[in-house]
């Protein structure tokens, strides 16, 4: 039998386009007291008729069904043709007739004759479920979309919407004109429209022509519903059908993959500038400008369009989305201006340090306005410019500033006149958590509510399964860490030494204790479901990448952003010890203190000690062993080595321009260590297994929290794969500039740095770990690796070494203080009485040496002045690095 339905006389097609009104009178109906064999109360004098079913032509010799008209008792007839008809024909009995072709010329004859036709399916189910028939001013061959009302949009065949609208009518459907609140369905022959974009907003499903057809080829089966999602989602119309995608900006990879998510989705794609797309799709972070004059049909739209038409599973309105040449940020746009060049050397430095001040006003995390010296209010010099705790905007940009400690700022004493150690310890402390805190609200915001919230578009992205698994106890977490923020805010505002730190955390450490192993412990299961989901469900693949696009993310991902638990409680640890350390014994914090970093190591006891890997111990017992003079406290159970780069020091600091010096990066700090000059000796290990000489000396172990900013120099032919770190030591106002040049090609600069401002991030827990990093020229920096290599530059160092090792050795401030003692208890016990002799032999030695020369050495003459010099750079330079 043919798919195809007898198509209504023309006077008949109004009313199937829109038969809403009658449709929903008829349903009330039906849902009331309509029964084939029941008589109506309403009037005893009305007579009553009896509802008898007449089995037209093939549906008489169908057993089945004349088995289920015996068990709803229902009297029934057989008739073969329409002759028949007048005979059957009687006022006592209200006829229902069952056709099983609602296309030959027996049903077109019943159907002018307005009369009751239901299809074999609709006699069964009721038979199946005790139901008494439907009543239906229309044929009703099944109930396969019964309760269903569908719209239409794009049909401009009207032969082909009416034959559509025929066939909805005989599977129970409603059909409205207007696409609104009350349309379940959206039968679009098109992506274009007000119908199409209403049932977008509204989230309705939008589906194709073939959705109908093929629910009339299943009508024969029995519970059928063609609204089910297994069936319905293989008709969906695909968020890109008729759109033709170019994409600009993006890296191969990910342009590939967007190339084939695009073919997954029913679009298709071109290369840019081609005049058959429809539209251009811009990474708008990479993209400053486009090559060509788009013209006015090209949608030039931001890459959210693309991954938020995915997530909602329909083209997405491309007005919100439509691209705009970004704005060149100020600071960038502020060091390119700094780039020109001057003859004038004292410019240069001050350009430098007016630089370095520009960076360091944007980089301070303190939450808190520093105090501002008086001078700082009307001038600043030149030596300030480094120092940042001078700058009270400082504050504004990266920390968050509790209500109670901006009220506190303003009165006589927010903070002490001299701010100790164990303040700042504790000031960071707070920032951290505060930032912590803030991460965990971004998860919980940003993917878990959306992912949980109903009626979403297109409709659940993640079964509730899925969601608990990634997620698991960080709500939990997060009302913990909220109230340990709260009580540090109280505690820095109104600080005073002898405030306890430690009891906040005693006295959260049962909860910390319940929430955090769960979590922990089942991370790589949460990891893993998020993978597995992200490659199995193209719309979570959407949701992720339009949500880790958002500034909140700092384009982290969810797996990163989730880890942060993971490092948070060792994190803590070592805060609280180095707290300890800068608390005086007679501060009863101090067993306090104690007490708090076993409650946290009794947390940490109950997260398996198996996943941690051996692997990543052994390397740094081997940077140990390699590292001459490396600190013992490098060794800890939390720490990973991360990454080693091979470096040239170009500037002062941390050593000699042109020293090679070894970058070990750790999750957490930066070990800084150059080449010996000279090796000698084997280490023999407590295995008695003879291990090579430390092939580097130790220079400076720093935690990542001191790196302020990453400077990305710019490439030019006098600078060459060179970075500069802005540092602040926490013992000191002043910043310093690392400035070195990569040295290995394994790994390049740009992947280095994103690592580095990465881990960085996550020590001082921020996820902006992208406005860590700046691009500056060379010459605002004074970098430049032009004459690394030369014979002249080589010799100039080895002057310098040469230089240091005469002041050392000439240096009074290296006597021993021991021998210094004796020489002085000597000369105390001998009173004063000394052998002339031996002064006369000093003299002619002097004598004698000068007369050798003839005439005085210029670099005798200069060496008081030399030393003088060089004893005040050194003095600076410690300074600066401790």
């Amino acid at each position: 039998m043919a798919d195809d339905s007898v198509l209504p006389s023309p006077t008949e097609i109004t009313s199937l386009a829109d038969s809403s009104v009658f449709d929903s009178k008829v349903t009330e109906t039906s849902k009331e007291n309509l029964c084939l064999a029941s008589t109506s109360n309403v009037d005893e004098e009305m007579p009553q008729v009896e509802a008898r079913v007449i089995m037209v032509q093939d549906a008489g010799k169908q057993e089945e069904l004349l088995k289920a008209l015996k068990e709803m008792k229902v009297p029934c007839v057989k008739m073969d043709s329409m002759e028949e008809f007048e005979s059957l024909d009687s006022p006592e009995f209200e006829n229902i007739f069952v056709v099983t072709d609602f296309q030959n010329s027996v049903f077109n004859d019943l159907y002018k004759a307005d009369c009751r036709i239901v299809g074999p399916p609709v006699l069964l189910n009721c038979a199946q479920r005790g139901e008494p028939l439907p009543f239906s001013c229309r044929p009703l061959y099944c109930t396969s979309m019964l309760n269903l009302v569908l719209c239409f949009t794009g049909f401009r065949k009207k032969e082909e919407l009416v034959k559509l609208v025929t066939l909805v009518h005989h599977m129970g459907g409603v059909i409205r004109k207007e696409c609104n609140s009350k349309v379940t369905h959206l039968v679009a022959n098109c992506t274009q429209g007000e119908k199409f974009r209403v049932a977008v907003s509204l989230g309705t499903p939008i589906m194709r022509p073939e959705w109908i057809y093929k629910a009339w080829e299943r009508r024969n089966e029995q519970c059928f519903c063609a609204a089910i999602d297994d069936f319905k989602n293989e008709f969906k119309v695909p968020p890109f059908q008729d759109c033709i995608l170019s994409f600009l900006g993006f890296s191969d990879e990910e342009k590939h993959s967007m190339e084939e998510m695009t073919e997954m989705q029913g679009g298709s794609y071109l290369p840019v500038g081609d005049e058959r797309c429809t539209h251009l799709i811009v990474e708008e972070n990479t993209v400053k400008d486009l090559p060509f004059e788009p013209s006015k049909k090209l949608f030039v739209v931001k890459q959210e369009w693309f991954w938020g038409s995915i997530q909602m599973d329909a083209r997405a309105g491309e007005t919100m989305y439509l691209y705009e040449k970004a704005n060149t940020p100020e600071l960038k746009k502020s060091v390119s201006l700094l780039s020109l060049s001057t003859p004038n050397s004292n410019r240069k430095r001050r350009r430098l340090k007016e630089t370095l001040a520009q960076l360091s006003r944007e980089t301070d995390l303190s939450p808190f306005p520093p105090r501002k010296r008086p001078s700082a209010e009307h001038s600043l010099s030149i030596g300030s410019l480094l120092d940042i705790s001078n700058t009270p905007e400082s504050s504004i940009h990266y920390g968050e500033t509790p209500k109670s400690c901006a009220k506190s700022s303003r009165s006589s004493t927010p903070v002490p006149p001299k701010q100790s150690a164990r303040w700042q310890v504790a000031k960071e402390l707070y920032q951290t958590e505060s930032n912590y805190v803030n991460i965990l609200a971004t998860i919980i915001q940003l993917f878990q509510v959306p992912l949980e919230e109903e009626g979403q578009r297109g409709g659940p992205i993640l079964a509730p399964e899925e969601i608990k698994t990634i997620f698991g106890s960080i709500p939990d977490i997060f009302d913990v860490h909220m109230k340990i923020k709260d009580d540090l805010e109280d505690l820095i505002a109104n600080w005073d030494e002898s405030r306890s730190i430690g009891d906040i955390f005693l006295k959260y450490s049962k909860d910390l204790v319940k929430t955090y192993p769960p979590f922990v412990n089942f991370f790589e299961m949460s990891k893993e479901m998020i993978i597995k989901c992200e490659k199995q469900k193209p719309r979570f693949h959407a949701f992720l990448k339009i949500n880790q696009a958002k500034p909140e993310c700092g384009r982290q991902s969810l797996v990163e952003l989730l880890i942060r638990p993971v490092q948070r409680l060792p994190s803590v640890a070592l805060l609280l010890n180095d707290l300890k350390k800068h608390t005086a014994d007679e501060n009863p914090d101090k067993n306090t203190l104690e007490k708090a970093i076993g409650s946290l190591k009794e947390v940490m006891t109950h997260i398996n000690e198996d996943k941690r890997k051996t692997e990543a111990q052994k390397q740094i017992f081997d940077v140990v062993y390699e590292v001459d003079g490396c600190p013992a406290n490098l060794l800890s159970s939390h720490r990973s080595l991360v990454q080693r780069v091979e470096t040239v020091s170009l500037g002062e600091h941390p050593c000699d321009r042109g020293e090679q010096v070894t970058l070990f990066l750790f999750n957490d700090c930066l070990e800084i260590a150059r080449k010996r000059h000279k090796v000698i000796g084997t280490f023999r290990s407590p295995h008695d297994r003879t291990r090579p000489p430390a092939s580097l000396k130790h220079i400076h172990l720093m935690p990542l929290s001191q790196i302020k900013k990453v400077l990305d120099i710019r490439e030019t032919e006098d600078c060459h794969n060179a970075f500069a770190l802005l540092v602040r030591p926490p013992t000191e106002q002043a910043n310093v500039l690392l400035s070195f040049q990569m040295t290995s090609e394994e790994l390049p600069k740009e992947s280095w740095l994103k690592m580095l401002c990465r881990h960085v991030a996550n020590t001082i827990c921020k996820a902006d770990a992208e406005n860590l990093m700046y691009m500056a020229d060379p010459e605002s920096f004074e970098v430049n690796t032009k004459d690394m290599d030369s014979t002249l530059s080589r010799a100039s160092r080895a002057i310098k070494k040469t230089s240091k090792k005469v002041t050392r050795a000439f240096s009074f401030s290296k006597t021993p203080k021991r021998a210094l003692r004796m020489a002085l208890s000597s000369s105390h016990s001998s009173e004063g009485r000394s052998p002339p002799s031996s002064g006369k032999l000093a003299v002619s030695r002097l004598s004698s040496t000068s007369s050798l020369a003839g005439i005085p050495s210029p670099s005798l003459v200069s060496l008081p002045s030399f030393f003088e010099r060089r004893s005040h750079t050194l003095s600076r330079s410690t300074t600066h690095l401790i």
